[in-house]
């Protein structure tokens, strides 16, 4: 698919018109250090990365932005302990294992987020949102402050697998599982889907206007390495440890 390029720099003394390669538009206003640059895809979508890189972040929330090639779309990971809540078209990713991502919704206010917590409870004063109890605290919360409300909420569950062979005294996926319906429930925010439990990791795309949720059941030859960098917050050596599996809508 080709991808026209626009690279925006802030005007100063005089415009600059660059001529493209063959097949490419492309444009540039020079002036002074800060630069801004815009890709836009062949679909017609603007890609806003820089933009959304440069704005402020509050404790927790994710900040890892990227192109999805897949998708075509402008996309945000969510690593563990993080969460990311937007009314901006764009996708939410994670990789999971053990740990839990609530996708929670609001149609009328076309806005979602998407969190990923390790364990049920904890001490979350820190702000990461590594435990259950503060991360769904957290991700309602700002949702309500983009105009979502409570009543018109709804709910999508990923993870909890149980990633390590004959790990079962303490099956931390189940744990989670069970915290994160109880908590929903608790709150009357009804789970419309849910892919939980089994022995596989996930990976999961969260579209935050429409609710849309993809998630891909992924291979592994080695879960107790997946299971240790998933604790450790390494997102990246998760995804390398993955490999096949399918894509189902809910």
């Amino acid at each position: 698919m080709r991808v026209f390029l626009l690279v925006l720099q802030l005007k100063n003394d005089k415009d600059t018109m660059i001529s493209p390669p063959s097949g490419v538009t492309s444009s540039a206003v020079k002036g002074g250090a800060s630069s801004v640059q815009l890709k836009v895809l062949a679909s017609g979508r603007t890609s806003r990365i820089e933009q959304l890189k440069a704005l402020p972040r509050k404790p927790g929330e994710a900040s890892f932005f990227y192109a999805d090639h897949h998708f075509q779309y402008d996309a945000v990971k969510v690593l563990p302990g993080e969460y990311y809540v937007s009314n901006e078209d764009l996708v939410v990713m994670t990789v999971l294992g053990s740990c839990i991502a609530a996708c929670i919704w609001d149609g009328k206010a076309r806005t979602g987020g998407m969190n990923h917590f390790m364990l049920p409870d904890g001490d979350g004063a820190d702000g990461s949102g590594r435990y259950g109890s503060y991360a769904m605290e957290l991700l309602i919360n700002e949702m309500l402050k983009l105009g979502a409300r409570r009543e018109t909420m709804q709910a999508k569950v990923f993870g909890g697998a149980q990633v390590m062979a004959g790990f079962t005294t303490m099956n931390v996926g189940e744990r989670n599982t069970q915290f994160v319906l109880d908590y929903l429930a608790t709150e009357r925010i009804p789970v419309v889907s849910q892919d939980v439990l089994d022995i596989h990791p996930r990976k999961v795309c969260f579209f935050p206007i429409t609710g849309k949720a993809l998630v891909k059941r992924l291979a592994h030859t080695h879960p107790e390495t997946l299971a240790v960098e998933e604790r450790r917050g390494n997102a990246a050596t998760v995804a390398k440890s993955t490999s096949g599996g399918s894509i189902d809508l809910f």
